[in-house]
């Protein structure tokens, strides 16, 4: 399994954003504050060294750690291999325009990744149900609903007035706290589309984004939808509303005029990055199909009307997230658009979205505001003028991309197939509580987890959280290393049945205390995995390879198995989302801490000998329930 990708992929822990505004109460426009982020450090190898040998200590025996502590010692002497590698890595730095770490987190964790983005790097959500659009609970499969095109109308309408605003940079600036935010990634919201190439796959984009039209997926075949006139002017709801349906009543036409269903060339997009390369280089060979791809890259944003939906699909919420995790083995999707609006003929509204250009969080954000628009009366504006028809996109499909189409449809279906998650909620309490203890939510959870596991199976397992970089120019992510000597302990504590609650509870207290600092330590450009990456990719010979002890050493890959990858996506009122485990035998949890509740969602691969979803969760929800029981009595006493 890939090891430096933490999926979806990478979605982020809450931070306190706030809207930037000057004394004159006026927000101050998206890339105000870009001239004053600094640049992402690159740490020292002292101080990475010892912080690497802190997070693999509890997962190695004391021999094993003996050996990684000489191998580590070892790499970063003035005479050894890892000097070189700061060096170059140094050098690196200062031929960047922005970040050191922007291209190589780029091409080490997304573009060069062959195997599907589908549903090992794409993240997906369910969003809140809208009472504006009451769900049609027995919706007949095959045909669209008047809820489902209405309701997409309105989203449509408000992710155009999304863009809008970016391009005329009038999104107002995110803190956190008293720190700006780095604002780059807005700029890859819309119009972003991943494509595979040989090796490494690319990002085209456009900013501003000013494509005229979107992408509609329906009945597994691609339209095009034109939403602004040739003057740029937008579409209003209404006829908004009204060139969804035409593109549906379209593509019917279509099928109905084929003696064989065409081909789903965007199954294509849930393949092995490699199977897709040849089939989009075949593809490419024609002049209309290079016109239809050029249609569906530029899109400002795919729309998913999905009609063969099992009204169980929408009865039960597990279900709900399978489709929008991963459809009918791909289908009906264009999974390289960056983001992708989901609605079923119920009126149930998810998305899917790829993560390479932008994190989870940044999308989650704006999808979120999008939601909250969505409700209630909305101000309209009047229709524009010479609107284009909606128009199926067509593709000339010779035998061999045909026979590609077939086997990536095999394969999607088995990796689907393999994937199962669950969903888990603690109504008795949530942030609100956790604070009377006077701790950190996420670090609560994070340890909670670390317990759950280690009660579950009896030692600690290698943990991802994602924690932003943003405070940074052009900044990504960067990996908290949850588990820990101290978490470890409270796990082993939590469960002596013969230790006094006081000292457990001291335990916990010190388990938290560090996790805390560990957070404080990556969101400042301290953290362990970026730099250790930075270095391993200047390695330039096997002679090299063989001279890093410290990546040659087994306590480095069995660190960065991570059976726990996780992910805070607070708040979670209108938005649940989800990924997939990083590992063969390791978990994905995803979760909010609300007001008054905990949501998490647990994913694992049904291959695995090692996991058990149901069965963790079950865990996982004692877990949480002892922990608040222990703190209630310790208020008390």
């Amino acid at each position: 399994m890939h090891l430096l990708l933490a999926r979806p992929g990478g979605l982020k822990p809450a931070v306190l954003l706030t809207r930037t505004c000057s004394a004159g109460s006026r927000a101050l426009s998206t890339f105000a504050n870009q001239d004053k982020l600094p640049r992402l450090p690159i740490p020292t190898l002292e101080d990475t060294t010892a912080r690497y040998l802190k997070s693999v200590r509890p997962l190695l025996s004391a021999s094993e750690y003996v050996d990684t502590e000489r191998a580590a010692s070892t790499f970063i002497k003035s005479t050894e291999l890892g000097p070189v590698l700061q060096q170059r890595l140094q050098q690196v730095d200062a031929q960047a325009p922005h970040s050191w770490l922007e291209d190589i987190w780029l091409k080490k964790a997304y573009l060069e990744w062959r195997d599907p983005s589908y549903i090992n790097v794409n993240w997906f959500a369910l969003l809140a149900d809208n009472p504006d659009f009451p769900l049609v609970t027995d919706a007949p499969r095959g045909r669209p609903t008047k809820v489902q095109v209405e309701r997409a109308a309105r989203l449509v309408t408000h992710m155009l007035e999304a863009n809008e605003a970016l391009n005329q940079e009038k999104i107002p600036a995110d803190m956190q706290r008293d720190a700006p935010l780095c604002m780059n990634q807005y700029k890859w919201q819309f119009g972003t589309t991943r494509i595979p190439r040989p090796g490494c796959d690319v990002l085209v984009n456009q900013y501003p984004s000013t494509a005229k039209h979107i992408l509609v997926m329906y009945r597994n075949q691609a339209a095009s939808v034109p939403v602004y006139n040739s003057d740029g002017q937008r579409a209003n709801i209404g006829q908004i509303t009204s060139q969804l349906a035409q593109a549906t009543e379209r593509v019917d036409k279509l099928l109905a005029g084929q003696a064989q269903v065409p081909p789903p060339v965007a199954n294509l997009t849930a393949g092995h990055r490699d199977d897709w390369t040849k089939a989009r280089a075949l593809l490419e060979q024609d002049a209309g199909n290079r016109e239809s791809l050029a249609t569906v890259d530029s899109a400002l944003f795919g729309v998913c009307l999905d009609v063969d939906v099992d009204p169980r699909d929408t009865a039960d919420v597990e279900r709900s997230i399978a489709v929008f995790n991963h459809s009918d083995a791909g289908a009906n999707r264009w999974f390289d658009k960056s983001i992708q609006l989901v609605i079923m003929n119920s009126g149930r509204l998810g998305v899917n979205c790829e993560h390479t250009p932008v994190d989870a969080l940044t999308t989650g954000r704006l999808l979120m505001e999008v939601g909250e628009k969505e409700r209630g009366p909305v101000k309209d504006i009047k229709p524009c003028a010479d609107l284009a028809e909606p128009a199926p996109i067509q593709w000339n499909v010779a035998p061999d991309v045909a026979q590609i189409i077939g086997k990536v449809r095999e394969d999607a279906g088995a990796l689907a197939g393999n994937l199962r998650i669950v969903l888990g909620q603690m109504e008795g309490y949530g942030a609100q509580w956790i604070k009377t203890l006077g701790v950190s939510p996420d670090a609560y959870f994070q340890v909670a987890l670390q317990a759950a596991y280690y009660r579950h199976y009896g030692q600690p397992a290698p943990t991802y959280e994602s924690s932003s970089l943003r405070r940074f120019l052009h900044g990504r992510t960067e990996t908290i290393r949850s588990c820990t000597e101290e978490s470890l302990a409270f796990s082993k504590a939590f469960g002596d049945r013969d230790m006094p609650l006081k000292k457990k509870l001291a335990y916990f207290q010190q388990a938290i205390a560090t996790h805390v600092e560990l957070s404080r330590a990556a969101a400042a450009g301290k953290g362990i995995d970026r730099h250790l990456l930075g270095l391993r990719v200047q390695i330039r010979t096997p002679e090299e390879a063989e001279r890093a002890l410290l990546f040659q050493d087994k306590a480095y890959v069995k660190s960065m198995s991570f059976g726990l990858s996780t992910s805070n996506v607070t708040p979670g009122e209108r938005f649940r989302g989800g990924f997939a485990p990083v590992i063969l035998d390791g978990y994905g949890v995803n979760y909010a801490l609300d007001a008054n509740d905990l949501k998490f969602s647990v994913s694992e691969w049904l291959s695995s000998s090692v996991t058990d979803a149901p069965a963790f969760r079950q865990t996982l929800h004692k877990t949480l329930e002892d922990l608040y029981e222990a703190g209630e009595y310790a208020k008390k006493h």
